[in-house]
């Protein structure tokens, strides 16, 4: 029985394995080949547009730059673009897979570059082993980009590159693997030692790895304070001792020690910190037990650690452990760091990247976890603990503080260290203009789908036999986003799932809940009524209002909300939009536009986002009497008595609620770009919605978001894909946790 149920998981693994790798391939593929692409910055669209991009207006920018070089920063994009480059002889966790092979790691990098801060990149894959060659090949991109980011280079190579690079070249140069995790792992165990009450000058530091990215570490944590005497290290071949040749370079040979020691279990006892960047389960709970009391733990070999968490806490409870993983807390997560340090070297037009800006990083990143949770990071990670102690001594990947904690701290450290060629004189309004960038990332559903993957709800699928939904479904079990529970036949649910190829089960993955003759609708929602759910999709077939009707009747308003409504989320190249009412009320009053903002206003500081809301019209500030410019407008003035520290424009066109600083006498206080657009009517709403989804949202949009109800319930409408409905799952299950 054991065995067969072994041979179960292993064929579920391997299902699951490939339908992973079936998903990934195609979402590479489409609808576009490869994830990134190039665009203009400016209009093409006439005959003096052209004159003005190409010949002869282009002369004059050329002109202006071969009379001073720094011009560049001001007539090419190079102050913003950054060169991602690799040869591919150590990619992730593949190995030597070659340059061709490793290009989508890099343009997955550009796009991590881009989200997070904004940052162009160009990826660079180099058919090229000869370190010399490639150090010639990437030195001569200098005219091209403001910064090198190296990527992938196998060590000890990649140390020498580095080297000779930052030698040669008057712009940053920054290897990731190296100097990424060093940078986030060094933050770790400056609060793990706060945690543990230990002085960083007194530790035992053993080192399990001596590869580019574990002497970089060491070398970032001696220069925090860690005595050199006091550090041990492990290769392939045991203890690095002072007198050993085997598989002995420059680099290892530094971090040498006088020890008859020879194992990894002969140097971790008594020692107060294990730092792990080489490979799983090398680690095991009887070493821990033998470790000095609270020990910490760095275990960052990808994607098994050297031990697992669990492993080591039942070894030693008092144990603080840090992991690549993001399934665990403690994350050391490279994304914390490098698109933040290069958009502040960048911003200062930094030659190069200091040890005095990776310290400030270092410092920037561990106060952050240190810092008081604001209310909209806290509902964006809802469910999760975020009060700094043992289980939360980085901040998660995903707080949108970074940008403008880490940029400032590194723009102010490289003038400091006298390398800022441009530097930032007003480091205040920096940090605001950096804040404001939050709300261009895109990253909008990373926040949910943390708090859902936390929280396990029971998700009721209204139209379970449908093909979207059980993909859909498909992906929640995979990515633990919630518990599935599908309204219809069991016969026409595994009819529907072995059609589309599934791996579901029932029992195992999903549970059924038959209606019999009941509405299917209806059903959910009863079920979430009586507590038997925690929260209902549904709306995919049938008319839009008969569902929202039901929702009406059977769940009814939340306490203090005064109508329903929908909300819809756009992500588009500049701005991530939220835009309502765009299904329930056709031609909304004041006082009802006034609630329906407060509404979205409350959900959209549950994807973690400060809401500035327009009352958008074909009117801007009194420019019209018409009835649906003063509706807007009495909207305005309902909103500033209820609601008076919420960011609020309107009656205002759609151009000005976008266009920051556009008419500053007309409006107010109001600074900034809106990311809320309240429409006066259901048809401007949903038209609006939909254009922009076509034209500019590449199809990535959440909702909608249904408002007001006294539970988590929300009608997707037919035309939902299934991405839509993974996402709408995490949203219901964040409201649900809320």
């Amino acid at each position: 029985m054991t065995n067969d149920h072994n041979d179960n998981n292993n064929d579920s693994d391997q299902r699951r394995e490939q339908q992973l790798r079936a998903d990934a391939l195609e979402y590479h593929r489409l609808p576009t080949r490869g994830k990134i692409e190039v665009v203009p910055t400016k209009p093409l669209s006439n005959q003096r547009d052209l004159s003005l991009a190409y010949s002869p207006g282009v002369a004059y920018a050329c002109e202006e730059i071969a009379a001073n070089p720094a011009a560049a920063a001001e007539y090419t994009s190079r102050a913003n673009l950054v060169a991602v480059i690799t040869n591919g002889t150590a990619v992730l966790g593949l190995g030597n897979i070659g340059p061709l092979a490793s290009k989508p790691v890099m343009e997955g990098k550009g796009c991590l570059f881009k989200q997070f801060a904004g940052v162009d990149v160009f990826d660079i894959e180099l058919a090229e082993n000869d370190p010399d060659k490639l150090v010639d090949a990437i030195a001569m991109l200098e005219p091209t980009v403001g910064g090198i980011n190296l990527e992938d280079i196998k060590a000890p190579e990649c140390f020498y590159i580095e080297k000779k690079l930052r030698e040669r070249m008057n712009i940053p140069v920054f290897h990731d693997d190296q100097h990424g995790t060093a940078i986030i792992s060094s933050a770790a165990l400056l609060n793990a030692l706060k945690v543990a009450n230990k002085r960083i000058g007194d530790i035992r530091l053993v080192a399990s790895g001596a590869g580019a990215a574990a002497i970089a570490c060491l070398d970032m944590m001696v220069g925090l304070g860690v005595r050199r005497e006091n550090v041990y290290v492990t290769d392939s071949r045991g203890v690095i001792w002072q007198g050993r040749e085997a598989n002995m370079e420059a680099n290892k040979a530094r971090y040498a020690q006088q020890t008859d020691a020879r194992t990894l279990a002969d140097i971790v006892r008594g020692a107060d910190v294990f730092l792990g960047c080489s490979t799983a389960g090398v680690l095991t709970g009887e070493m821990v037990k033998t470790m000095a009391d609270r020990p910490i733990i760095l275990a960052l070999a990808n994607p098994e650690p050297e031990i697992r968490p669990e492993v080591a806490l039942a070894a030693r409870p008092d144990c603080i452990i840090a992991t690549g993983r993001s399934d665990y807390p403690n994350q050391v997560n490279n994304v914390l760091c490098f698109p933040y340090i290069f958009r502040g070297a960048l911003d200062c037009g930094a030659t190069r990247i200091t040890e005095e800006m990776k310290q400030a990083c270092v410092v920037a990143i561990a106060e952050l976890a240190e810092a008081e949770v604001s209310e909209t990071v806290a509902a964006a990670y809802a469910g999760q603990s975020l009060t700094f102690g043992p289980d939360y001594i980085i901040p998660k990947p995903f707080d949108q503080r970074l940008i403008a904690a880490i940029a400032p701290a590194v723009a102010k450290a490289a003038f400091e260290s006298g390398v800022a060629a441009t530097p930032i004189a007003d480091l205040a309004a920096y940090r605001a203009q950096l804040e404001q960038q939050v709300f261009h990332t895109g990253l909008v559903m990373k926040p949910l789908f943390s708090a859902a993957k936390a929280a396990q709800k029971r998700v009721v699928y209204a139209e379970g036999d449908d093909e979207r939904v059980l993909r859909a479904v498909q992906t929640v079990v995979d990515e633990r986003l919630g518990l599935p529970v599908l309204v219809g036949s069991a016969e026409k649910v595994a009819k529907a799932i072995a059609a589309a190829g599934l791996r579901l089960k029932h029992g195992t993955d999903y549970t059924l809940a038959d209606p019999g003759t009941v509405d299917s609708t209806s059903h959910a929602l009863a079920l979430l009524k009586s507590g038997d759910a925690d929260a209902v999709i549904c709306g995919l077939r049938g008319n839009i209002d008969s569902h929202l009707e039901q929702v009406r009747q059977t769940i009814g308003l939340a306490p203090g909300a005064e109508v329903l409504a929908t909300m819809n989320a756009l992500v588009l190249e500049k701005h991530t939009l939220f835009v309502a009412d765009t299904h329930v009320n056709d031609d909304p009053t004041a006082q009802e536009l006034a609630a329906i903002a407060r509404l979205a206003a409350a959900q959209v500081r549950h994807f973690g986002l400060e809401p500035k809301v327009a009352l958008l019209s074909h009117s801007t500030a009194g420019s019209s009497e018409r009835p649906s410019a003063r509706k807007m407008r009495d909207a305005r003035a309902l909103l500033a008595r209820s609601s008076p520290d919420l960011p609020v424009i309107g009656e205002v066109q759609g151009d000005v609620a976008l266009v920051g600083g556009v008419a500053p006498g007309l409006l107010g206080n109001f600074s900034g770009e809106a990311n809320v657009l309240v429409m006066p009517s259901l048809d401007a709403a949903n038209i609006a919605f939909n254009l922009l989804k076509v034209t500019g949202g590449k199809g990535v949009t959440v909702g909608p978001v249904l408002l007001g109800a006294a539970l988590p319930v929300h009608v997707l409408g037919p035309g939902a894909t299934v991405r839509r409905i993974v996402n709408m799952t995490a949203v219901a299950v964040a409201e649900a946790v809320r």
